[in-house]
């Protein structure tokens, strides 16, 4: 039985569109959907590459993608005629209207998070005593990594070793499962307070060996014992443990599914 992760940062292929979008730095009516349409099924073959569970509303979208993609490489006679065709239904316009609609509701929604962060720091009962020194030595908060800049950064350590395979391949058995690797990330939580993503990899040799890595960080940043933080926009990823909540770390969902993703979990297939 192949392991599979469910990871619940995968919020719908128009958080995926959205995040495309913000990569070009430019207004959404701007957008080059032709590039948009090629990032996207990039991701969407990466992400089923790594053996992610991809909804079906993903491959909806890359459908949708390819057709806007080859009407805008026809040349421009008959792209009208196309659109006579389709009744007058521009499938750009409505998606960029969708995008907008999304980014709407997202904006709203991070809004609302703060506000109710700002209101906890108000409202706060019996609360205790400040602790001086360690607000001298904190450091300031860093921003959370999405799921999509993790798969950008592990592609390019794949390609880096399919770089150094070339074209002949030799075939080895695997030696690591998604669990074992778990084992290994919290030993070394445990001692090391913060490390760097391309040192998870640092001593993985195939494509097999970094798929499963990869894996086992997704189901642990997933379960809320790892974290992935970026100083700044320009820097690399990092790696530390996550802060998690009592209540989370006593759930009994999360330890049951712990417990039947170590005995359960098997090496990706290449």
């Amino acid at each position: 039985m192949d392991y599979k992760v469910q990871f619940d940062v995968f919020e719908g292929p128009m958080d995926l569109l959205l995040y495309l979008v913000r990569k070009q730095e430019v207004d959404i009516y701007q957008v080059n959907l032709t590039q948009l349409a090629t990032e996207f099924i990039q991701y969407v073959e990466f992400m089923r590459e790594l053996d992610l569970d991809v909804a079906g509303e993903f491959v909806v979208m890359a459908a949708t993608l390819m057709y806007i993609k080859s009407k805008e490489l026809l040349p421009k006679d008959k792209q009208v005629l196309l659109e006579d065709d389709d009744e007058g239904q521009d499938p750009r316009w409505e998606l960029i209207r969708q995008l907008v609609e999304y980014k709407k509701f997202k904006d709203a929604a991070a809004q609302l998070k703060e506000k109710e962060i700002e209101q906890e720091s108000i409202f706060v009962r019996q609360a205790p005593k400040p602790n001086f020194k360690l607000m001298e030595t904190r450091e300031a908060p860093r921003p959370d990594v999405s799921v999509f800049d993790l798969v950008k950064a592990v592609g390019t350590i794949l390609q880096r070793i399919e770089d150094k395979e070339g074209q002949t391949r030799e075939i080895q058995a695997d030696t690591w499962s998604v669990s074992q690797k778990i084992e290994m990330f919290r030993k070394r939580a445990q001692t090391q307070k913060r490390f760097k993503f391309s040192e998870l990899f640092e001593d993985d040799r195939t494509r097999q060996e970094v798929v499963v890595t990869f894996l086992a960080l997704l189901e642990m940043i997933r379960m809320k014992q790892l974290q992935a933080v970026q100083p700044s926009p320009f820097e690399e990823i990092e790696i530390q443990p996550a802060q998690a909540s009592d209540e989370q770390a006593s759930n009994p969902e999360d330890a049951a599914h712990e417990e039947e993703a170590s005995g359960q979990a098997q090496n990706p297939s290449s």
